[in-house]
């Protein structure tokens, strides 16, 4: 949990969640936090460690016999990392209810099927933030913002090799996908790595490291939010 006394300086020590928001008598409004990167860069680990509320945006995938699924160049595997395998109009609705309301209903995502496989109650009660973390998140930022639920959007980054090696740990391990679509989806994405950063950056995700992100998170948890700027 965040401790938002002091921001972060790498450290994942945990605080009070009293301290998330100054004492006030009028309602604070739910804002969240958008926690962008490439696949396997930390997100969810990072979005854990912070003991905010979480909506996972990886669960408004589109499901394998969508018709409007993209597929790689020259091949035929779905390319599962395009925006256009996700329903960002799905994720926003989802958004703004949690913002509004402290609760909403969210698919239940499997990726090693590629199918929802049921729906689930998230909710957040009075909590005034949460994050929502996933490899498109990005693409959302300026929605959010026009709509005024948004705190702060932050792009994770790190060594392309060390991101490799965490993906494909984690994808054999839950054996998301077949072993040979994980390698070329993996040697895809380590060489594709620089660029996705910098054009989630150019979408309003700010990029940085992990400390930098607990420190701006913590910053948003007491309410110094930091709205990125239109583009």
């Amino acid at each position: 949990m965040l401790d938002t006394n002091g921001l972060p300086r790498g450290s994942t020590a945990r605080g009070n969640g009293s301290h998330w928001c100054p004492v006030s008598s009028q309602p604070i409004p739910t804002r969240v936090v958008l926690l962008a990167g490439p696949s396997g860069s930390g997100k969810s680990s990072l979005a854990a460690v912070t003991g905010l509320p979480v909506l996972r945006l990886d669960d408004f995938y589109k499901e394998a016999d969508d018709p409007t699924l993209p597929l790689v160049d020259g091949s035929a595997d779905i390319d599962w990392d395009s925006p256009r395998s996700w329903d960002a109009d799905a994720a926003v609705a989802a958004i703004v209810e949690l913002c509004r309301t402290g609760r909403t209903d969210v698919p239940v995502y499997d990726l090693s099927t590629s199918s929802r496989v049921g729906r689930e109650r998230l909710d957040i009660e009075r909590t005034p933030l949460f994050v929502a973390e996933g490899i498109f998140a990005a693409e959302i930022v300026s929605r959010c913002r026009e709509l005024d639920v948004l705190a702060d959007a932050l792009c994770l980054r790190g060594r392309p090799s060390t991101t490799f090696r965490r993906r494909l740990a984690r994808d054999l391990r839950e054996g998301r996908k077949s072993v040979p679509f994980l390698l070329r989806r993996g040697w895809r994405l380590m060489r594709a790595e620089r660029a996705i950063v910098a054009r989630q950056a150019s979408l309003g995700a700010h990029p940085c490291a992990k400390p930098e992100a607990l420190g701006r998170l913590a910053a948003a948890a007491a309410g110094r939010h930091r709205t990125p700027a239109a583009s």
